[in-house]
C-alpha cells in the first residue's frame, strides 16, 4: 500500500506530518516482525505447556518410587491393640515381626511416695526440745538403692517449709529424683515425697538399715508406690520398672495404661495398611493429572476450533502412550506349573483400583467387591508382591524405570522437546531484536530526510511569495528586436 500526500496542504505551509510518513514506511517494512512474533507467542505456549506437564510428570515419578522402594511404605509396621484402654503400641523400626500377641498387664509401673502424719504448725521446728540437728535417713531405689543423709539445722530447714525447699534443692543438684512438698489434711500439714521415677528405681523409704533413720519429731507412714509393671506376653511373665516396656516383643514399644484383673489384649503387629493406601492414593492423584493434562491439549476449543499449542506435538502422544501401557501392566497369570500367579493379584484392577474410560483411574472394588484396604488386610504380602519385589519386575519397579526415561534431563522426551522449543524461541528472539535494532536505525535515517523535506516544504509559500513579488516589482520591458516580454508571469506548482 503506498504513501498519500495531499499536494494543496503540503504546499500550504503546513508541510507533512514527518512521524506518520516515517511510521507508515516502517510498518510496511516490518511485515516479517509480525509473523515472527506470533510464531515466537507460540512457542511461548507450548514451552508453558510443556512445563507443566513435565512438572507433573516429575510428581508421578515421585509417587511411583514411593511405592517402588524396597525400605518404603511396605515396610512401615503397625500396632493394634484390640484394648487401646488398657495398652497400646508403636512399631518404632521395620525389625518387628508380623504377627498377633496375647498380653495381660496384671499392675502397673509406679511412682514412690512417703509423707507423714500432720503437724498443726508448718513452720514449727520439727527438732525434738533441745537438739540443735537431726537426721533423716531417706531411701531412693528399693533395698539395693541409695540412702541420702538429710541434715536438718535448727534455724535454716527445720520446719516443713524449710525442709521442703531444703530437699528440693538437694534433688536438683545432686539428681535425687524427688520432690518435696507440704500438703493440707484439713488443719494439718505433711511433709511429702514423691519419686520421679517409676518402679523399683522410684521406691521411696527410711533406710530399715539404719536404726536412727530419723531423728526428728515427723512420723513417718509406711512408704506407698515404687512398684514394677507386671504383664504377661503370650504366657511369659515380664516385669518393668517402666509403663513404656521395650524388649517384651522384638521392634515394639508397650505403652501400659491400665492393669484391669485378667483382660487379655490381643497385639496384632503388621504392614501399616493407612501408610500404603495414601501411597496409592498419592500415586493415582499424580496419574490423574498428567492424563488430563495430555488430554486438556487434545481437547478443541470450540470459540477457536483449535486443540491445545501441543495438539500437534508427537512427543506428548508418545508420553502419553507410554503411560497408558504402563497403567495397564499385569503380572502372568500363572506361573510356569499352571497355579496362579500372586493369589491372582496381578493387576490394578484386582487390588481396586479401575480405569475410566478418559485413561484415569479410581480406587473402588474389585471383582470380588474387595477394596484396596481389604486386600491389604488379607493378602499384604501379595499387595506388595505386585508393586514390587526382588526382582524388580512389579508394577511400580516397571513403571519407575519407565518415567526414569522419560524424565531424564537430558534424553527424556519433554526435556528434549523443551531444549528444543528454548532454541527455537531464542532463534526467533535473536532475529526480532536484529531486525527490530534494523528497523530501528532506518526509523533514524528517515525522520532525518523527511525532517529536512518538510522544512522546504514549510518555507515554500514564503518563498513563492518573494519570487513573485521580485518578478512584479520589474514591471514590462521590450527586448531589442522590439517584442514585448511580460514580466509578471502566473506562477504554477506542483510536487
Amino acid at each position: 500500500m503506498g504513501i498519500s500526500l495531499n499536494p494543496a496542504s503540503i504546499l500550504s505551509g503546513q508541510g507533512i506530518d514527518v512521524s506518520t510518513v516515517v511510521q507508515q514506511i516502517i510498518t510496511e517494512q516490518s511485515g516479517p516482525l509480525t509473523a515472527w512474533q506470533n510464531q515466537e507467542a507460540t512457542l511461548q505456549s507450548q514451552s508453558i505447556a510443556l512445563t507443566a506437564i513435565n512438572n507433573d510428570v516429575g510428581h508421578l515419578a515421585t509417587a511411583v518410587q514411593a511405592l517402588s522402594d524396597p525400605v518404603g511404605v511396605f515396610t512401615t509396621q503397625v500396632a493394634n491393640s484390640s484394648q487401646p484402654s488398657v495398652l497400646t503400641a508403636t512399631v518404632p523400626t521395620s525389625s518387628a515381626v508380623a504377627g498377633t500377641h496375647q498380653i495381660v498387664v496384671s499392675s502397673l509401673a509406679t511412682t514412690g511416695a512417703l509423707y507423714t502424719d500432720g503437724v498443726a504448725d508448718p513452720t514449727a521446728s520439727i527438732l525434738p526440745g533441745g537438739a540443735s540437728n537431726g537426721d533423716i535417713q531417706l531411701q531412693i531405689g528399693g533395698a539395693t538403692g541409695t540412702t541420702h543423709d538429710i541434715q536438718i539445722t535448727s534455724g535454716k530447714n527445720d520446719t516443713l517449709k524449710t525442709l521442703a525447699s531444703y530437699i528440693n534443692t538437694q534433688s536438683s543438684a545432686q539428681g535425687w529424683g524427688v520432690t518435696a512438698s507440704v500438703v493440707q489434711d484439713g488443719s494439718l500439714s505433711r511433709l511429702a515425697l514423691f519419686s520421679q521415677a517409676t518402679g523399683t528405681p522410684g521406691a521411696l523409704a527410711l533406710d530399715p538399715s539404719i536404726a536412727a533413720n530419723n531423728t526428728t519429731t515427723l512420723n513417718f507412714n509406711p512408704p506407698v508406690g515404687g512398684a514394677n509393671a507386671s504383664l504377661s506376653v503370650d504366657g511369659v511373665p515380664i516385669t518393668s520398672s517402666s509403663n513404656t516396656v521395650t524388649g517384651a516383643i522384638a521392634g515394639v514399644t508397650l505403652n501400659l495404661l491400665s492393669a484391669p484383673p485378667d483382660t487379655p489384649v490381643e497385639l496384632t503387629v503388621g504392614v501399616d495398611p493407612n501408610q500404603i493406601t495414601q501411597a496409592v492414593n498419592n500415586f493415582i492423584s499424580a496419574y490423574n493429572t498428567v492424563i488430563n493434562d495430555i488430554s486438556t491439549q487434545y481437547t478443541v476449543n470450540p470459540a477457536t476450533n483449535s486443540e491445545g499449542p501441543l495438539g500437534g506435538d508427537p512427543s506428548l502422544r508418545s508420553l502419553q502412550a507410554s503411560l497408558l501401557t504402563d497403567a495397564a501392566f499385569a503380572l502372568p497369570l500363572t506361573d510356569s506349573k499352571g497355579a496362579t500367579t500372586n493369589s491372582g493379584y496381578v493387576n490394578l484392577e484386582s487390588l481396586g483400583i479401575n480405569t475410566n474410560n478418559d485413561g484415569t483411574l479410581t480406587l473402588g472394588l474389585n471383582a470380588a467387591n474387595q477394596t484396596l484396604n481389604d486386600v491389604l488386610t488379607s493378602n499384604p504380602a501379595a499387595v506388595q508382591n505386585f508393586f514390587q519385589n526382588a526382582t524388580q519386575t512389579g508394577f511400580a519397579n516397571n513403571f519407575n524405570t519407565d518415567l526414569s526415561n522419560l524424565t531424564d534431563p537430558t534424553v527424556g522426551v519433554l526435556n528434549v522437546d523443551l531444549a528444543q522449543n528454548q532454541t527455537s524461541i531464542q532463534n526467533l528472539t535473536d532475529n526480532i531484536n536484529n531486525f527490530q535494532t534494523k528497523l530501528t536505525d532506518e526509523q533514524t535515517q528517515l525522520t532525518a530526510q523527511y525532517s529536512a523535506v518538510n522544512a522546504s516544504l514549510q518555507a515554500y509559500p514564503l518563498l513563492l511569495q518573494e519570487i513573485t513579488e521580485t518578478l512584479g516589482s520589474l514591471g514590462s520591458s521590450t527586448t531589442s528586436s522590439g517584442a514585448t516580454v511580460s514580466l509578471n508571469p502566473t506562477l504554477t506548482s506542483g510536487l
